[in-house]
């Protein structure tokens, strides 16, 4: 059988699934320990941005074991916690009996369109294979005016602070990696995805082109994370866009 221990930076979803699978026992803990904590920070800002209204509709996707997804079930929100990796979705449910656990790839949601008020992501785009097709997916399935937020790693835009993240990420994480969890393989998949991964103005830009107005980003420690958010227009808003859009290439010619 082939080893899924590591996916690589083709990010095939067979072996994406299978790391995580590989790792969703202690998922959450190692995330606490590599990041200093600065997790359960994250995640505070991630609720903060979201603002879960009781009763709205919360597509919470790459949720793992539904950390990210708990708070906002806990606001009254009616939250759907979708992953690739049936291990996660498997402790998840265990820990969690008021979310719904889905299994399913975020590239093709298996939701109506206009279904949720909100949809998130907390560090899991970066995994996906074709992010701006699940983008395009998070777009269909957010009703007008529906929120997308967005929490991932980025790129810190401080010089000396981007060298100390260099640093970390290429020695001080693999060495914590190898001593807590038994599957350090994982762990050098995390580093690559991290350097691969586009900065926070063109994330931004790929959200603006599925179609979100409003869109925005804050930095999160120095920008080693970034949280970004957009809004589903609503129906008179886009013809309004396009309207303007028109009128700008009639003037062009």
């Amino acid at each position: 059988m082939e080893d899924v221990s590591r996916a690589d930076m083709q990010k095939d979803p067979a072996e994406v699934a299978g790391m995580f699978d590989a790792t969703a026992k202690r998922y959450d803990l190692l995330n606490s320990l590599l990041s200093g904590g600065n997790d359960k920070l994250w995640r505070i800002h991630m609720q903060r941005a979201v603002r879960p209204q009781p009763g709205e509709r919360i597509l919470d996707v790459a949720a793992g074991t539904g950390a990210s997804a708990a708070p906002m079930a806990k606001a009254g929100a009616l939250v759907t916690a979708l992953d690739i990796s049936q291990g996660m979705l498997e402790e998840g449910r265990k820990r969690h009996a008021d979310i719904e656990f889905v299994h399913g790839s975020a590239e093709e949601l298996p939701f109506e369109d206009d279904t949720f008020d909100a949809v998130t992501i907390s560090f899991g785009l970066r995994n996906v294979q074709h992010p701006r097709a699940a983008l395009s997916e998070f777009y269909r399935v957010l009703k007008p005016s529906g929120r997308l937020v967005i929490c991932e790693f980025s790129q810190p835009p401080v010089n000396v602070v981007r060298k100390g993240y260099e640093l970390y990420l290429g020695t001080m994480l693999p060495g914590l990696a190898k001593v807590a969890s038994s599957n350090p393989e994982a762990y050098r998949y995390l580093v690559e995805s991290i350097r691969s991964w586009p900065d926070q103005q063109s994330l931004s830009q790929w959200i603006r082109t599925a179609g979100f107005t409003r869109v925005a980003h804050r930095n999160l420690t120095m920008g080693v994370v970034a949280l970004h958010r957009g809004r589903k227009p609503t129906e008179q808003t886009a013809a309004m866009r396009v309207a303007r859009h028109a009128q700008a290439e009639e003037q062009a010619d």
